[in-house]
């Protein structure tokens, strides 16, 4: 008999997310108010950064930042293979070009010799993505944009809240995009954040993300604000609501020990998994403070007479959900035919895609559901060994 189901995530919900929606609802003001206001703010000092902007997804914060910094058709920006489509298909939204390159065995993050590779006259931004909630090599990508002139958009949807040597994530570069996805380190149902140093940019984005309207466009339907409003640009509806940020401001509270109970999930599983030699386990540089998002493991698959698909099946049986993270871009039909790309020409990512499975880590995960999940994968690994 299949024991309870564990998914693969399930976000952590306590009374405060309860009555932060239910006061939001009563209120009367649902979509961009003042609890969003003050989900910015909030966010915008627990970080240190200058400005946060927020936006309805990290795809719509993205797509902003890349407005902002004034990409146009025939630019190229240069990602990561082992990202989601997001990353790349903002790129898309302007007929610019996703330069897609390989990544680093250790870390799966962005090769900064790759990038340093892919650079033409055409290149305007790096966007980094850290896997997992693992910083980059920012010291060797900074290094870069500013050798060529480009600028730097990090992906940190996985990364709320992570420092690369001491310094958060968020704060280092040209624009940081936050996610706030369902399964992600603080979630708030869909929505996203951008964060920078550069008014100018917070500006525009802040203006962009509602229709291009001029100046504090959610106030014009209270008694502060007024029924004229001028449009200054073709904008987006990339606005975040007050419900959202009512979720965002409760889990703001409590993402240090969300952070704390994600770590000690992590060490549980190293403890449980090391000693099998059947899989690698991932492990993070000394100068830098992941957020602990993602668990890969890396199944020795020529040792077993199993693949990584029939392995996650097997998993499932045993009512065990995991997931796998990424898909590299270069493999997806569109990007693979659009920019005629081979699976030679990523020999790191194609190390790793047949091997990677993420495993659940997430707060409120019990000691008996970590044991019972590594159990799991150590006794499938000696039942499928050749």
């Amino acid at each position: 008999m299949i024991e309870e189901y564990i998914p693969f995530h399930k976000p952590l919900i306590t009374e405060d997310e309860i009555t932060e929606v239910t006061n939001t609802i009563r209120s009367g003001w649902w979509t961009t108010g003042p609890k969003t206001i003050r989900f910015e703010k909030e966010f915008n000092s627990y970080i240190g950064a200058k400005f946060s902007v927020t936006a309805s997804s990290w795809t719509a914060a993205a797509h902003l930042a890349l407005e902002a910094i004034g990409l146009k058709e025939g630019d190229e920006v240069i990602i990561p293979s082992m990202t989601f489509t997001a990353t790349a298909e903002i790129v898309c939204y302007f007929k610019a070009k996703p330069v897609i390159v390989d990544v680093q065995k250790d870390s799966f993050n962005i090769d900064p010799v790759e990038i340093e590779k892919a650079i033409t006259k055409k290149t305007k931004a790096i966007i980094p993505v850290h896997y997992g909630g693992n910083p980059c090599d920012m010291d060797e990508i900074i290094s870069i944009a500013k050798k060529h002139n480009l600028k730097i958009i990090e992906d940190a949807a996985h990364s709320l809240p992570a420092w690369y040597k001491n310094k958060m994530i968020g704060t280092i570069s040209d624009v940081t995009c936050f996610s706030f996805y369902v399964t992600k380190t603080l979630a708030t149902g869909e929505g996203g954040m951008l964060c920078t140093n550069d008014e100018e940019i917070a500006k525009r984005c802040s203006v962009m993300r509602l229709h291009g309207i001029n100046s504090d466009a959610w106030k014009r339907y209270s008694n502060e604000g007024s029924w004229y409003y001028e449009v200054v640009a073709p904008g987006f509806k990339y606005n975040f609501t007050d419900i959202q940020a009512a979720l965002g401001i409760a889990q703001l509270k409590k993402i240090d020990f969300m952070l704390e109970e994600r770590k000690k999930i992590f060490r549980e599983y190293n403890n449980l998994l090391g000693h099998n030699d059947l899989l690698k386990l991932y492990e993070y540089k000394r100068d830098r403070k992941p957020s602990y998002h993602l668990y890969p493991i890396l199944l020795d698959i020529d040792k077993l007479s199993i693949s990584r698909s029939q392995f996650i099946d097997e998993l499932k049986k045993e009512g065990i959900g995991v997931s796998v993270h990424f898909i590299p871009l270069y493999r997806h039909p569109y990007y693979r035919d659009t920019f005629k790309l081979s699976e030679k020409g990523f020999p790191v990512s194609e190390y790793l895609y047949p091997k990677i499975i993420t495993l659940p880590i997430w707060p409120g995960m019990s000691e008996e559901q970590v044991e019972r999940v590594a159990d799991t994968i150590n006794n499938l690994t000696r039942k499928f060994v050749k």
